[in-house]
């Protein structure tokens, strides 16, 4: 796949998700103490990966298709904000009880 294609999935791009994922949300815990717990760093860095993963599935199957002009690269982020946020109420409520 050509780097640059929407929704391609990669190794060095996946690998660089999970590490920036980790990496805000350690800054978050340690620096700006947005997250309370080392629990919370997991939480956050799981749902922010599974954001990013939806993000090139959603990326791969819908943008620049015919009929969806409206799915730009904003929309996607969206979603991908959207998920990774709900991804993080529910497995945060699952394994921390908040």
């Amino acid at each position: 796949v050509q780097p640059g294609t929407e929704g391609a999935v990669s190794l060095e791009g996946t690998l660089a998700s999970a590490v920036g994922g980790f990496l805000l949300s350690i800054y978050s815990y340690l620096v700006v103490g947005l997250i309370p717990t080392f629990q919370g760093v997991a939480v956050a860095s799981f749902s922010a990966f599974v954001a990013t993963m939806f993000e090139s599935l959603i990326g791969a199957t819908m943008q620049e298709k015919e009929g969806l002009d409206w799915m730009t690269n904003e929309v996607v982020n969206f979603f991908n904000t959207l998920i990774g946020a709900s991804m993080a109420l529910l497995v945060g409520s699952i394994i921390l009880g908040y």
